[in-house]
C-alpha cells in the first residue's frame, strides 16, 4: 500500500464566500453570543457583531478603500482585530496580518511587499510602540499607506480612532457595501499571512474565502463543536490558529470566540476558562505546560472543557496525557499544517484511541489529499518517511507578488510541498518525523535560521554564522547560533544579543550563542548542522522531548 490518502466526504465543502456565511450564522443564532473579549468587557450577540462588522466595512469603503486593496492589523487579540477580519471579508478587501512583535525593518518589509493602502493598528502591546514605530518609518518609507486606523482611547496626529469605524456609515457607502458584496466570489484573495523563508525575507501566503473558512469549518468539525460549545482562544489572532481555526471555526457554527486577554497569559486563561464555562480549548505545548504548571492550577473549576486542540509545534506526549487527565480535556485533538494550507491537514479525531491522540497527528482531514514522496518524487509505500505533500481546497493561491517561490512550492499537478518529513501508517495516521526545511518552532513560532543568520551578518565583527534549534524544557525549541567573528575581533553573547534589540522579533533572538573557529563540515563544503545540535544537546546537557 502506498503513502496517499484522501479525506473522502460525504459532508460538502462550504461553497460562498466568509460574509454570506457568517450572515447566514447570525440568521440562525441572532441572539446567542458570538464574542466574548473579557479584557475589554466585551459580550456581543452574533446580531451586534454584524452590525459592527458592517459599519466598519462600509466606513472603510467611505474613507476610499476598494476590493482588493490589502488592509494591514497589526494589533494583539482584541474584538477590534475581529471586526476588521469580518468587515474586509464582507467588502472584499485583502486582510494583511502583521505580526505583534515585528519590529521595524520587518514592518517596512511586510507593508510594502504587498502595498497596504491602510493599516488597523493597536497603540503599543508589551514592549512594542505600535504608533511610534509607523512613525518613525513615516510616508516616505510606507508609500503606499493612506489611511491609519487606531485602536483604544487615545488617538495620535495623522490617525484616525477605530471607534468610528464603528459608528453607522452613510447611507450611500452602506448601498456599495451591499452592491460590492454581491460581485464576491470564494475564490478571491482574502488573506495574506507572512511566513518566513529558507531565502530570508518572509513571504506571503495568500489565503481565499474558500481556502481559509472550510478549513476552519471542518477543524471544528472534527471537535464535533455546535451552538452550544465556547472556545477559548488565547493564541494569536495574526496566526491561523487563532483566526482561522479559532474565529472561523466558531462563526461558522455559531458557536461563541472567548479571548482570554491581549497575549497568552496562563492565570487569564484558566479564568476565562472556568468563568465562561468554555468547552474547546486551544493552545501551543507551550501554553499548556504553563497553565498546567501555574501555583493556581487546582484552585480553577475546568469541568466545562471537552476538547480542544494542540498545535503550532510538536506536541510533547505527557504534555497531551496531562491535559487529558487533569484539565478534563478527554476529546482533545492535535492538528498539523503550515499556513500555507489553511492551515490543517491532519487532525486527531476525539474518537481516537488516546495512545493514537497522544501520539500521531491524526488522520488526513476531509477534501484533503496527500501523499508521502521520496526524493525523486515518487509516492513511497507506506510507514517508510518521505515528504509531506498536500493537494485540495487548502491550498494557498500563491505567495504575494513572488511567482517563483510559489512554483517552487507548489508544483504543476497542484501538490504544495511542505518540506516535511512523515510517515503514514496502514490505517492512515500520521507521523511528522522531521523537517526538510530548516525551520526552527520556538513555542509555537517559526523561526528560519537563514533569516537569522542573515540579520546576524549584518553585524560588524561577524565573519560567519550557522542558526540551528537545540531542544528546550518550556519553548520545545530554542534558537542557537555559532558565530566566526572577524580576525582579531571579540564580542559576548550580550554583544550579539543587543544588536538584535528591537530590530527582530524576540523569539528570533538567540538564547544560546557559541563563539567557534569553524563549523562541522561534509566533504563537499556542506554545514553539518545535525552535527552542531549534538554538540549543543551534550554541552549544555539537553534532553530531547519525546512527541507525536
Amino acid at each position: 500500500m502506498l503513502s496517499y490518502v484522501h479525506g473522502a466526504s460525504a459532508t460538502p465543502l462550504l461553497g460562498e464566500t466568509i460574509g454570506a456565511n457568517f450572515r447566514n450564522t447570525v440568521a440562525r443564532f441572532p441572539d446567542r453570543l458570538a464574542l466574548i473579549a473579557r479584557q475589554q468587557g466585551v459580550r456581543w450577540t452574533y446580531a451586534e457583531m454584524l452590525a459592527h462588522a458592517e459599519n466598519v466595512a462600509a466606513n472603510f469603503l467611505a474613507a476610499g478603500l476598494e476590493p482588493g486593496e490589502r488592509v494591514g492589523i497589526w494589533s494583539p487579540n482584541n474584538a477590534e482585530w475581529a471586526l476588521t477580519q469580518y468587515a474586509t471579508a464582507l467588502a472584499g478587501l485583502v486582510l494583511v496580518n502583521i505580526n505583534p512583535s515585528y519590529r521595524l525593518s520587518e514592518l517596512e518589509y511586510a507593508v510594502n511587499k504587498v502595498g497596504c493602502a491602510a493599516i488597523v493598528t493597536a497603540t503599543r502591546f508589551k514592549t512594542s510602540e505600535y504608533v511610534t514605530m509607523l512613525d518613525i518609518l513615516g510616508a516616505e518609507k510606507l508609500p503606499t499607506l493612506r489611511h491609519r486606523f487606531q485602536i483604544g482611547p487615545e488617538t495620535q496626529k495623522g490617525y484616525r480612532n477605530f471607534a468610528e469605524l464603528m459608528q453607522p456609515a452613510p447611507a450611500e457607502a452602506r448601498a456599495k457595501l451591499h452592491a460590492i458584496e454581491a460581485t464576491l466570489q470564494m475564490d478571491d484573495p482574502i488573506n495574506i499571512q507572512f511566513t518566513s523563508g529558507t531565502t530570508g525575507a518572509p513571504k506571503g501566503a495568500t489565503l481565499t474565502h474558500h481556502n481559509i473558512l472550510n478549513n476552519g469549518y471542518f477543524v471544528a468539525e472534527a471537535q464535533r463543536i455546535t451552538h452550544e460549545d465556547r472556545i477559548c482562544i488565547p493564541v494569536p489572532l495574526y496566526h491561523c490558529f487563532g483566526m482561522v481555526m479559532g474565529n472561523l471555526g466558531c462563526t461558522t457554527h455559531g458557536a461563541t470566540i472567548v479571548y482570554p486577554g491581549e497575549g497568552f497569559d496562563p492565570l487569564a486563561t484558566l479564568e476565562a476558562v472556568a468563568a465562561e464555562r468554555c468547552t474547546s480549548l486551544y493552545g501551543v505545548p507551550t501554553m499548556f505546560i504553563a497553565q498546567l504548571n501555574h501555583p493556581d492550577f487546582a484552585k480553577f473549576d475546568l469541568s466545562s472543557l471537552r476538547t480542544g486542540i494542540m498545535a503550532g509545534s510538536p506536541c510533547p506526549i505527557e504534555v497531551m496525557r496531562r491535559c487529558i487527565a487533569d484539565m478534563n480535556m478527554a476529546e482533545v485533538t492535535i492538528a498539523y499544517g503550515m499556513t500555507e494550507t489553511s492551515p490543517v491537514s491532519f487532525q486527531s479525531s476525539t474518537t481516537d484511541s488516546v495512545e493514537r491522540r497522544v501520539s500521531t497527528v491524526g488522520r488526513v482531514q476531509p477534501h484533503i489529499e496527500v501523499k508521502i514522496v521520496d526524493g525523486e518524487g515518487r509516492v513511497v509505500p507506506r510507514g517508510q518517511p518521505g515528504e509531506l505533500c498536500t493537494r485540495g481546497y487548502s491550498v494557498m493561491l500563491g505567495y504575494w507578488g513572488d511567482e517563483a517561490r510559489t512554483r517552487e512550492a507548489i508544483d504543476p499537478a497542484g501538490w504544495m510541498h511542505t518540506g516535511d518529513l512523515a510517515v503514514i501508517d496502514e490505517e492512515g495516521f500520521c507521523n511528522i518525523v522531521g523537517r526538510i526545511k530548516d525551520l526552527v518552532i520556538r513555542g509555537g513560532e517559526n523561526v528560519y535560521p537563514r533569516e537569522v543568520e542573515e540579520f546576524l551578518f549584518r553585524h560588524p565583527k561577524v565573519a560567519e554564522v550557522q542558526v540551528i534549534g537545540v531542544p528546550d524544557p518550556r519553548f520545545v525549541e530554542e534558537i542557537c547560533a555559532w558565530i566566526r567573528l572577524k580576525p582579531g575581533e571579540s564580542a559576548t553573547p550580550e554583544e550579539i544579543r543587543d544588536f538584535c534589540q528591537g530590530q527582530i522579533a524576540h523569539y528570533k533572538v538567540p538564547r544560546h550563542i557559541r563563539f567557534v573557529e569553524e563549523f562541522p563540515m561534509t566533504v563537499t563544503g556542506k554545514v553539518q548542522k545535525y552535527l552542531m545540535r549534538e554538540a549543543m544537546i551534550a554541552e549544555l546537557g539537553l534532553a530531547e522531548q519525546k512527541t507525536a
